[in-house]
């Protein structure tokens, strides 16, 4: 029997979330955050906007919202008990974006996060877990990738 990678239990950690979500929700359209980590200030957000809109018609989400912050780099890249040393970004939560969602989250003015992939949120696989634990305990929300974290097999 063939051991899940740590990609395929996070994926299924995210879904379980987006489950409990659709399970409760009425026959109305989820309502998504859409978030985007750009890599410069001069970067603009407008062709991950374009994408996670495109998305989001597919799906059938309502975007509630378009926030994005800019990626910026951690001054030590010490991180107890962490296999992350390199391109370290600040943690989601100490971003203006995502505390902007948290909060429209917090208020119930959307049902989920839908980002590009799970590098927008984080590299780190402990805090990328912290992230979408925080989303379905505290706010009842899902986080949903564009770019899943681990392919599906070909059939």
């Amino acid at each position: 029997m063939k051991r899940q990678s740590r990609a395929g239990q996070l994926r299924g950690f995210r879904e379980h979330f987006y489950r409990q979500v659709v399970d409760a929700q009425a026959d109305q359209p989820l309502r998504v955050l859409a978030y985007s980590l750009i890599p410069s200030p001069r970067a603009r957000p407008d062709e991950d906007w374009g994408t996670l809109q495109a998305e989001a018609d597919q799906l059938g989400y309502a975007i509630a919202a378009r926030l994005h912050d800019v990626a910026v780099p951690v001054t030590t890249t010490y991180l107890p008990a962490s296999s992350a040393s390199q391109g370290v970004y600040t943690p989601p939560w100490d971003r203006p974006g995502w505390r902007e969602a948290e909060r429209q989250l917090r208020a119930g003015l959307a049902d989920g996060v839908l980002v590009l992939d799970r590098h927008t949120i984080s590299s780190d696989d402990d805090e990328y877990r912290a992230v979408i634990k925080h989303l379905g305990e505290h706010y009842r929300a899902f986080l949903h990738l564009v770019i899943s974290e681990e392919p599906d097999a070909p059939t």
